[in-house]
């Protein structure tokens, strides 16, 4: 058998003197012959999906069914089935993105004509998939794959809460089905937990961890701007093409607009971007066709370059493993690559978000089963919405929080939940030993940033790997460092970009679902729709952000913030070009928006009318959390004075941009009243960054 494996070795690396690393065979030789369940913890690049493409295509030949792969990213897949047919091995997937294939893939499944079935995690949540799929075949699986392992623990990096039912899904297979788990960045606490879950004949093959090719470095520069003039002056200099990591999609955003400014060839990857786009970048990436792409986190497993020459972070990742993950993607096939690891004063504050919303809390998800508890009958989420004051990814964590724990409080009746009549408690030990835990991976990153000795070899102990040692090439062994210098002139240019960074602010289109406002409902007319509107600055950012929040506390605008909106205004340039300009009155500071839109429009040389009435106390739109509460909040609240309405294009300025429900309705009402196109304006986008990591 080990002949025809490394002959299938050779074809699928288009190597014919290739052969297998340390522990590949072996895991093939346990899966095929001795039908056990394994871990394998390996360095990326090892060649893991070697090891289950080649037992898949030994097992089919013995007869065996089709083998099952979770797998968590699409990006993986796609890579995955590329590499499979080089084998002959027929892999196909079900997955969001291939709805118009799924008939023909359920029909060959259930012919045994599929050799490997591709899904994610968070297919196994799918009732159709479960009765159409994978129970007609459940018997004849002839091999189960959970790719990326560590995300079925707790204690893991990147816990996925989906991956729950990959527990119980093995538990309702054969109990001799081999079963191979996968992952290179797993410590003992991971492994040990994945044990208990997998069961006590889980077998574990463990290699090295080091990379003999990186050459790592830190560096401590705390200004944004700082950071971009570095990675200006040095990403041209790197051999190849490679990656910079953000924590943020606005930083990703952002970055690469720099860069791309600075005559770099560079582009931001993130979770906002359509399917077919990141694959479009991944390409090109790998074809060497941009210098970097600049990612969050969803450039992430699976993806493979194997002479992809840097690796920087523009922030600390919030754990060692996390780094060590996505470092490890530069210089897997080549003898140099870096991994420059920026360390800036917005760390702690990005990485205590993460930590502090990974949960949902203890009382939201006691309010949705109260909800749920009383409805009369099950409820959609938009229903839940109108009946809960929680942010929609808040309460979509909260719902899947709650579905995924075992037994589970709440279940699925088609597109809507319903309570069941478990019994259940918040889980509140669990996610205090885990927050703990975040907060320790936090603090051991910042240790790794002070370290003096060898960095790689303290990765390698952060992942308990016995054979951790100094690696020889980092900057702490060599000495031999980049250092954090850049030209004057760069960070000159990069504070003026920074501070020249505008928010568009949409226009919404619809009114609440399944709700009226004043009458309204469904989609909202153009001729009634605010136009796009910018905003100068998120609050709290460095720069506007700061004297944004200070003009708040001491209830007037510095003048600079008068001359960076007229600017901005100027370089925005709407069209039709605003003919006056009027404001959101406010009855808590009355005069404060007012006198910043008077100036605002004598700097514009444009009439200033106060136009709009406050008819009702409100409250803060930031305390409503979903559409339905903030639309709400604003109903009959304003009062448009018709008769101090001018026909022409107006700016409607307003200190503060959250919802975009109180531009959205006043726009509708100065444009029923007569105004022409209403162009919102705000100084600062003050909404919550949820889902930023992505």
């Amino acid at each position: 058998m080990r002949e025809r494996a490394l002959e299938l070795l050779r074809q699928a690396v288009g190597n014919p003197r290739a052969q297998f690393h340390p522990g590949q065979w072996e895991a093939i030789e346990a899966l095929v012959e001795g039908r056990k369940r394994l871990l394998v913890v390996e360095r990326t690049g090892w060649g893991k999906s070697i090891v289950y493409f080649i037992a898949t295509r030994l097992l089919r030949d013995r007869g065996a069914g089709c083998a099952l792969l979770i797998s968590p990213l699409l990006a993986l897949m796609r890579n995955q089935i590329a590499a499979a047919e080089r084998i002959g091995v027929r892999a196909e997937t079900i997955n969001s993105t291939n709805p118009d294939d799924w008939p023909a893939v359920e029909t060959a499944l259930q012919a045994g004509q599929i050799d490997i079935l591709l899904v994610s995690p968070e297919r196994l949540a799918n009732e159709q998939f479960m009765t159409r799929c994978l129970l007609p075949v459940a018997a004849r699986v002839g091999l189960f794959v959970v790719d990326e392992a560590h995300c079925i623990s707790d204690w893991g990096h990147d816990f996925r809460p989906d991956y729950r039912r990959i527990v119980r899904i093995l538990q309702a297979l054969p109990r001799n089905l081999p079963v191979l788990a996968t992952t290179a960045t797993a410590n003992d606490r991971v492994v040990g937990d994945v044990t208990g879950q997998l069961g006590p004949r889980l077998g574990i093959i463990r290699g090295p961890l080091l990379r003999e090719s990186l050459r790592l470095e830190n560096l401590r520069i705390p200004t944004q701007s700082a950071r971009m003039a570095w990675l200006a002056d040095h990403v041209p200099k790197f051999a190849g093409s490679g990656i910079i990591y953000t924590l943020t999609v606005r930083d990703a955003d952002n970055l690469a607009a720099w860069l791309q400014q600075c005559g770099i060839n560079a582009r931001a990857y993130h979770a906002g971007l359509g399917w077919l786009e990141r694959m479009q970048l991944e390409d090109m990436l790998l074809a060497n066709q941009v210098k970097a792409l600049v990612a969050t986190v969803a450039l992430g497993m699976g993806f493979d370059k194997p002479d992809l020459g840097f690796v920087v972070h523009f922030q600390r990742p919030g754990s060692v493993v996390h780094y060590y993950q996505q470092v490890g993607r530069a210089g897997r096939a080549i003898d140099e690559a870096y991994g420059v690891l920026m360390s800036g004063a917005e760390d702690d504050e990005i990485a205590n978000y993460f930590i502090r919303t990974a949960f949902p809390s203890a009382e939201e998800v006691a309010e949705v089963l109260r909800v749920l508890e009383a409805a009369p009958r099950p409820l959609k989420a938009a229903e839940l919405q109108r009946a809960l004051n929680i942010r929609p990814s808040k309460l979509a964590k909260a719902l899947k929080f709650l579905e995924v724990e075992s037994p589970s409080p709440i279940t699925h009746e088609g597109t809507a939940y319903v309570r069941t009549p478990v019994a259940w408690a918040m889980p509140a030990e669990r996610v205090e030993r885990i927050t703990q835990l975040r907060r320790q991976e936090q603090a051991r990153m910042r240790a790794y940033m002070e370290a003096e000795g060898c960095l790689m070899q303290f990765l390698a102990e952060e992942l308990s790997d016995p054979e951790a040692a100094p690696c020889g090439k980092c900057a702490n062994c060599t000495g031999e460092r980049l250092g954090a210098t850049y030209p004057a002139h760069l960070g000159e240019e990069a504070a003026r970009f920074l501070e020249r960074l505008w928010l568009i602010v949409e226009p919404r289109k619809l009114w609440p679902q399944a709700a009226t406002f004043e009458g309204e409902r469904g989609r909202i007319a153009a001729a009634f729709m605010a136009a796009e509107g910018r905003a100068l600055c998120k609050w709290g950012d460095a720069g506007f952000g700061d004297l944004v929040r200070d003009g708040k506390r001491d209830r007037h605008f510095a003048d600079r913030l008068v001359d960076a909106a007229a600017d901005l205004i100027q370089r925005w340039n709407p069209r039709p070009t605003p003919e006056w300009v009027t404001c959101v009155p406010s009855r808590r500071h009355p005069a404060l928006v007012p006198e910043f839109a008077r100036r605002l429009a004598a700097q514009l040389g444009l009439p200033f009318i106060e136009c709009v009435r406050k008819t009702r106390g409100t409250d803060l739109q930031k305390t409503r959390q979903n559409s339905f509460q903030q639309a709400s909040n604003l109903e009959n609240a304003f009062e448009v004075e018709g008769e101090s309405v001018r026909p022409g294009p107006v700016l409607l300025v307003d200190d503060m941009v959250d919802s975009r429900w109180t531009f959205t309705v006043l726009a509708w009402k100065l444009l029923k009243a007569g105004a022409g196109p209403v162009f919102p304006f705000a100084l600062a986008d003050s909404s919550a960054d949820d889902g930023s990591s992505k």
